[in-house]
């Protein structure tokens, strides 16, 4: 059998550091169905910085954290209505439980970011990616049925997390992408240190098009500028072709983008109004 890329709790040390004074950060994942992420992090870039000692991933069932003959993790809400909700108990004992064998506790001012996967939750950006990958920790709790207890948001997380304006049934896909997304940006992980500074959304521009051998296929052909060896002709048509694809795609990011007056007149000539 395949070994799998992440381990259970009981095999997953603290995070430490790795050559290069890299630091490493840990990924919990609290869910009722552990089963689906089997897998997903035993592939490309997640695998490799796991098998670096840049991440670690720690897998949590919630059920084993409920008490009682049946374990129940969820029950009907208060007031009436349909669908099931999440129940406290089982939540706020699996994260304290994590916390405690890291020598952290729950609340605002913990050493870790507690976030619930919700579709209530902040919109997830390259920059809140950005900013969840300078922690050591993160914690990842995944919503599932109607919702969690509110008082799981009032006293027990410390940011709730959207990864769009869509329905899923739980928060596992979500807690995936944001592995994904912090992971590639924590320094160590990607081969060239720069890959992710040209990356959609970095500067609030989408990318510029990419293109490989052979130079003509079909005959559609590479720009020539691309097989001109001017380097400095290629960053101004990959800048230009970022911004035009931006125009085009996304122009609500413009307004928000980091824009010299080079890039100002150039989408001006595109017909932005900036």
């Amino acid at each position: 059998m395949r070994r799998m890329a992440f381990r259970s709790e009981s095999e997953v040390s603290n995070p430490r550091s790795v050559s290069g004074g890299v630091k490493s950060m840990l990924f919990d994942i609290l869910t009722l169905f552990p089963g689906l992420f089997f897998g997903v992090f035993d592939e490309s870039i997640v695998r490799r910085a796991i098998e670096a000692g840049i991440i670690s991933i720690r897998i949590h069932n919630i059920r084993d954290y409920a008490e009682g003959r049946h374990s129940m993790t969820d029950d009907a809400p208060y007031g009436g209505g349909g669908g099931m909700v999440m129940k406290p108990e089982p939540i706020f004992r699996a994260v304290e439980h994590v916390l405690t064998s890291q020598g952290q506790q729950a609340g605002a001012g913990a050493g870790a970011r507690v976030i619930l996967l919700s579709p209530q939750g902040r919109p997830l950006t390259q920059q809140i990616a950005c900013e969840l990958s300078r922690w050591e920790h993160l914690l990842l709790i995944c919503g599932r049925y109607e919702g969690v207890d509110e008082r799981v948001r009032e006293h027990l997380i410390t940011d709730e997390i959207s990864i769009g304006d869509y329905v899923l049934s739980g928060g596992e896909i979500p807690a995936m992408v944001i592995v994904e997304a912090v992971t590639r940006l924590i320094p160590g992980v990607l081969g060239d240190p720069g890959a992710t500074f040209e990356d959609s959304h970095m500067e609030g521009l989408l990318e510029y098009p990419h293109y490989t051998r052979p130079a003509e296929y079909r005959d559609w052909e590479v720009p020539e500028v691309l097989l001109s060896g001017d380097h400095a002709l290629v960053v101004q048509w990959r800048r230009e072709e970022a911004l035009r694809r931006t125009f085009e795609r996304r122009p609500e990011l413009l307004s928000k983008a980091t824009l010299s007056e080079r890039d100002k007149e150039f989408l001006r000539r595109l017909g932005a109004g900036v």
